[in-house]
């Protein structure tokens, strides 16, 4: 459960922000995501993997977009 500390002056579009922030950091959406199908271990490593290989053919200049 997220918490935000609002004081009584304190403006409520600014305290949505507030919310909006701590929730997006606390990555809960992708969370939910994830939970909703499971996918097997040998299916998450592969997918590690490939887009491993793929930000390393970014940095070294192979992959052209």
């Amino acid at each position: 459960m997220l918490i935000i500390d609002s004081k009584d002056c304190e403006n409520i579009d600014k305290a949505l922000k507030k919310y909006k922030k701590k929730f997006e950091k606390s990555r809960i959406l992708l969370q939910l995501r994830e939970r909703q199908a499971f996918t097997k271990p040998s299916v998450k490593r592969r997918t590690e993997v490939l887009k491993a290989v793929y930000r390393q053919q970014l940095t070294t200049g192979k992959l052209e977009k």
